[in-house]
């Protein structure tokens, strides 16, 4: 077996279950918001464009992809984040994935290279999507934790991370809108990440899936290839920007996205594809195409999460630490105790899960900067996410269920 299998931490969500365990609820409605996982209702036009395709089940699906596809992924990323028309090569530049989970593991197992000399860093915001971690330990490589605390606004600090850190990097992650602070990186935040993976020779593996989920119609999130574009880079060479339509269009078990950018390194990474054997089915395809290429139902999605935000933050903010993030749908509230506590109480006394901040983030130099923090997922319905505000409103309150 892999010896580096041994290196993985239990699952946030395996840990999460172990610390309910022996506790009976109260009679309530149990509410989620632990998991990140969209429960709006998928357009009906994508579930239409499935069934009209369902006769494509007999044809195996290209690593490639269509055409329609990779144009519909690369006209977004031009509208989104205002490039040049024809700045992504549609042809070499963009490849579909089998969403943006499979892909950064993956990813990382095609870059790595554990043999360089240089005992390879893949650096990562701590805390993160527990994936990056495992992708790099799999890969053979050292994670390297860039903490996030609340006075860096949650955003990796780059400028304080030593030059011999970079030195032995291969890859670095960046999550921006981020999991789970809600933090942006702005377009000076992202160029200086460019200039670095130049400076040093590293690539960046950009996860933007929240991309089209914010608070502030007149100020979209900033991307990776707008920033390389602002530094004259229209190769965007050492980047490549994960992007998914789970979040964007609500479709979590579709497992559609794509990855654009460096096209030297995507033409090496669809070698490694061919083999990984992660071809997104036609019928997928044709459905992803459609949901690209229209923006309308994307605004109203994010319309409904701000109305969530707008509904809960008056009951929360009274009694935690807690304010609307500019992006995702998350809170990240200081919750003034040990989140582990707090998380396993709320669930024995409201019947409301949450997850501890702590099984998100890792020790660093300052401790784990998800503890005494709880991630709160509002990704239920509104009516369902008010109750659940009010339940933790209670509960801080010592109010009775």
């Amino acid at each position: 077996m892999n010896p580096h299998l041994g290196l993985l931490q239990p699952y946030p969500f395996e840990r999460l279950h172990q610390l309910h365990a022996g506790i009976t609820p109260p009679a309530l409605a149990p509410i989620s918001l632990s998991i990140g996982e969209p429960r709006h209702a998928a357009p009906q036009f994508i579930k239409d464009a499935i069934t009209a395709n369902l006769s494509a089940l007999g044809s195996y699906p290209t690593v490639l992809g269509s055409a329609a596809l990779r144009g519909a992924a690369a006209r977004w990323l031009e509208r989104r984040f205002a490039l040049r028309p024809g700045a992504v090569d549609a042809e070499r530049m963009v490849l579909p994935v089998a969403g943006t989970r499979e892909a950064l593991y993956s990813f990382a197992q095609a870059v790595i290279d554990p043999g360089d000399g240089r005992s390879p860093l893949v650096a990562m915001p701590n805390p993160c999507y527990q994936i990056y971690e495992g992708a790099a330990l799999l890969s053979g490589a050292e994670p390297y934790l860039l903490d996030t605390w609340s006075d860096t606004g949650f955003r990796p600090d780059l400028a304080s991370v030593p030059a011999e850190v970079w030195e032995r990097c291969q890859l670095l992650y960046l999550c921006s809108p981020g999991n789970p602070t809600g933090a942006v990186m702005d377009l000076e935040d992202l160029k200086f990440a460019i200039e670095l993976a130049h400076r040093y020779d590293f690539v960046i593996a950009a996860d933007e899936c929240y991309a089209d989920i914010y608070l502030d119609e007149a100020s979209p999130p900033a991307g990776c290839l707008a920033a390389a574009a602002a530094l004259g880079l229209d190769d965007f060479e050492r980047l490549v920007v994960f992007h998914s339509l789970s979040k964007r269009s609500s479709v979590p078990g579709l497992r559609s996205g794509f990855v654009a950018g460096d096209a030297a390194i995507l033409a090496r990474y669809r070698l490694y594809r061919t083999y990984h054997g992660c071809a997104l089915p036609l019928y997928v395809q044709a459905a992803s195409t459609l949901a690209w290429n229209d923006d309308a139902h994307a605004a109203a999605n994010r319309a409904l999460y701000a109305a969530k935000f707008e509904a809960v933050l008056p009951i929360l903010a009274p009694l935690m630490d807690v304010e609307a993030p500019p992006a995702a749908f998350y809170l990240w509230p200081d919750v003034g105790c040990d989140d582990t506590v707090f998380a396993r109480e709320l669930y024995a006394a409201q019947n409301v899960i949450v997850l501890p901040g702590s099984y998100l983030g890792r020790d660093g130099t300052r401790g784990n900067p998800g503890h005494k923090r709880v991630r709160i997922s509002l990704v239920a319905e509104l009516a369902e996410c008010v109750t659940a505000a009010q339940r933790i409103r209670e509960y801080i309150q010592g109010t009775p269920a």
